[in-house]
């Protein structure tokens, strides 16, 4: 078997997974809602930059996760807003987990 074969069956695979499916539907739910959408992104952006400064810093500014922790509570009041983050926390583990398959068989060269 080719293995471009096999990853246009993975692909074709995720493409179809409960993940992807969920996660889709909760984007678009979300695309309804222009303010909804720009809460998130302000949310993604800000939890971004926070996860960046803090690897930069290498220390932890708890004020800064304590008015992330509290934008996220406000966010997912909205049941929209929480589907969408909980299909995109499922879809980002499914894929966390298929890349570690993948570089766990070849980490033998790889590292």
């Amino acid at each position: 078997m080719n293995v471009y074969d096999t990853a246009n069956r993975l692909a074709k695979e995720l493409k179809e997974s409960e993940e992807y499916n969920n996660f889709k539907a909760a984007k678009q739910a979300v695309a309804l809602n222009p303010d909804l959408n720009i809460k998130i992104k302000e949310f993604e952006k800000r939890r971004y930059e926070s996860q960046i400064k803090m690897m930069q810093e290498g220390k932890t500014d708890e004020k800064e996760i304590e008015q992330i922790q509290k934008m996220y509570a406000k966010l997912i009041e909205n049941e929209d807003a929480k589907k969408y983050v909980e299909a995109e926390a499922k879809f980002n583990l499914l894929m966390t987990d298929v890349n570690k398959i993948i570089g766990d068989s070849i980490k033998d060269v790889i590292s």
